[in-house]
């Protein structure tokens, strides 16, 4: 038997003005009594975890810096032309000198992509001397030898060095402050190797740690593992001795904080963390910068606890009074949409948050009930869109004509164009059944258009020329299956097919801001404003230009263009939205481009 409440009251606002008092008063009492007696500690902590969590920031910014600059230095090593020059027994005969060219050329486009990048120098042990600089002069290959960022990248084996910061001694005339990072390359069978040099501009460290404020005097330093300062507001203070840090102390300490009195009596806070580079990030604080005034804090607390309890009760019983009533009334409606009656509507008494969940009850009833006949109609319009499309996927017409072609080149005893079309038409017909998949990426696509066209060739004699030119770094972006066919098909038929002399259809394909453009272009006979405007009554009535039109209907398609204009268009909107879709444009006698716009989708490698 279910037990009854500790107290029960018939009126419900009673009940909320009452339990909102009761909470109010012990959570005002508690908090009041707690802050006065650890406010004091509590500030101090806090203050504690805020400057560990600055340092950390600090330390997750530089790993995670010097781990981009890493991956640049990976990504030079694995240039091919610098692997084919570190293998060469002379660097200096033509072959090598041309790498050499070539490889500078691809470490100057790093170091551009990138302003905290002062040079990128490498040295093969075959005597191959590259930086990213045209005019600027290197110093002699065996003075670099000598050097100690290229020794100790040599001990290291192939594991990235970070050096501290230090004065640059590579080019001749220049000595800028950075901070290195040497990496030896993986040997050649030969044995030849080398070594590649980042440098990083010292203002990059510098900028890092100096937008850390701890305080009215709080500061951040860096130490490598050496003990050396890689930073320091008051680098020079510490050289000349006017200013002393526990550098031998942090060293033998794992991360951690502790306290470090100084001879003129004031006390400082050492925050510890390390980088996986062995660096020491150091957070400095005064603690009596951290506590403040804690008289002033206590009495704040009283004070404004005390208001905020007496405003508090006041608006609980308010509240309790007004809340209660369109609560019941609500409920009621509630209870018809869980019968599934989403005509119900709620009225709206007034403009407060009860008045606003009437609202939003309104919209959600109302919205559901429309998502649920959208719902339905589109799971509809794409059964029959998806259907027309494994429907009409090879037009019988366009597969007659190929085999008929093929026979007659066999009569002929032109075996090689036999030979070419068969091959294709193998290739084309494999694309359109394999997997069944409905996305596809851009270069399956074009894999499946190129076969198509080589087919068409064919037939027609050479009647047309075609050409792809599209962006390397789309071609794994994912598109819908067999989109392309059907807009060449119509270029051939109605652009090319008519014209007097040789024609040619171009394909581009781009990335914008919007997404991925491909292009069909054709100069074919084209199409005069009559038939474009004729055009666009039977598609939509919106023109994109002077001469440019969205999709046609169905009427104005060809009969023998695959999957239809149409049902390309339908399907590329059911899928992605209406501001996706094909658009034409359309000179008479000069020729048609068919625009296809689509989001940018990345293949699905598996993970």
């Amino acid at each position: 038997m279910r037990g009854r409440p500790f107290f029960q009251f018939k009126s419900i606002h009673t009940s909320i003005a009452l339990a909102f008092s009761c909470l109010i008063i012990c959570t005002t009492v508690i908090l009041s009594v707690n802050t006065y007696l650890i406010s004091s500690d509590a500030v101090k902590d806090n203050s504690y975890d805020y400057t560990a969590q600055l340092i950390e920031q600090v330390n997750t910014n530089i790993q995670t810096y010097i781990g981009n600059m890493e991956s640049i230095a990976d990504l030079a090593l694995r240039d091919e032309e610098l692997q084919r020059l570190m293998r060469l027994s002379d660097p200096q005969d033509p072959e090598g000198l041309l790498l050499a060219r070539q490889t500078s050329t691809f470490f100057r486009s790093i170091a551009k992509s990138r302003n905290d990048i002062a040079s990128i120098v490498f040295i093969g042990t075959n005597g191959a001397l590259v930086s990213d600089r045209d005019d600027a002069q290197l110093k002699d290959y065996h003075e670099l030898l000598k050097q100690d960022w290229y020794k100790t990248a040599r001990a290291a084996g192939g594991k990235s060095v970070i050096s501290s910061s230090r004065v640059q001694h590579v080019y001749k005339n220049e000595y800028n402050w950075v901070v290195s990072i040497s990496r030896q390359a993986e040997g050649a069978a030969d044995g030849n190797s080398g070594v590649l040099l980042v440098d990083l501009n010292y203002n990059v460290i510098n900028d890092l740690c100096k937008q850390i404020h701890m305080g009215n005097r709080g500061y951040v330093f860096l130490l490598d593992p050496t003990g050396d300062l890689i930073y320091h507001p008051q680098q020079q203070l510490v050289y000349s001795g006017l200013k002393s840090e526990a550098i031998e102390q942090i060293l033998q300490l794992p991360d951690t904080r502790f306290l470090k009195a100084k001879n003129d009596g004031m006390t400082k806070l050492y925050t510890i963390r390390s980088s996986r580079y062995g660096w020491k990030v150091i957070g400095v604080n005064y603690p009596e910068d951290l506590v403040g005034d804690k008289g002033q804090i206590q009495f704040s607390a009283m004070l404004w606890g005390s208001l905020c309890l007496i405003i508090a009760l006041i608006i609980s019983i308010l509240l309790s009074l007004t809340l209660t009533r369109p609560i019941k009334k609500l409920e009621g409606h509630m209870k018809k949409v869980e019968k599934g009656d989403f005509n119900t509507r709620f009225e709206i008494e007034g403009i407060n948050e009860i008045g606003k969940l009437a609202r939003t009850f309104n919209l959600m009833t109302g919205k559901i009930k429309e998502l649920m006949s959208q719902v339905v109609q589109e799971q509809e319009d794409k059964r029959i869109s998806e259907l027309k499309a494994l429907q009409a996927q090879i037009h019988p017409h366009f597969l007659y004509n190929t085999l008929d072609s093929i026979i007659w080149m066999a009569e002929m005893g032109k075996m090689n164009d036999v030979i070419n079309m068969t091959s294709a038409l193998s290739k084309l017909l494999r694309s359109t059944i394999s997997k069944g998949e409905e996305l596809i990426p851009i270069r399956a696509e074009l894999a499946h258009i190129e076969h198509y066209l080589t087919i068409q060739n064919i037939r027609y004699r050479n009647k047309f020329a075609y050409s792809i030119e599209v962006d390397p770094a789309i071609m794994d972006k994912k598109i819908l299956k067999i989109v392309l066919q059907p807009i060449v098909e119509n270029a051939i038929y109605h652009g090319i097919k008519n014209k007097a002399d040789a024609g040619h259809i171009l394909i581009k394909g781009y990335r914008t801001n919007e997404g991925i453009t491909l292009q069909i272009i054709d100069d074919g006979v084209g199409m005069d404003a009559t038939k474009l405007q004729t055009l666009a009554t039977k598609g939509r009535p919106q023109l994109h230009a002077v001469h440019a039109i969205p999709l046609p209907s169905a009427a104005s398609a060809s009969a023998t263009s695959g999957l239809g204009l149409q049902n390309v268009n339908h399907r590329i909107q059911l899928n992605f939205g209406e501001r996706f879709g094909l658009s034409f444009d359309s000179e008479l006698d000069e020729g048609t481009t068919v625009t296809l716009r689509l989001p940018e989708l990345m293949e699905d490698k598996g993970d």
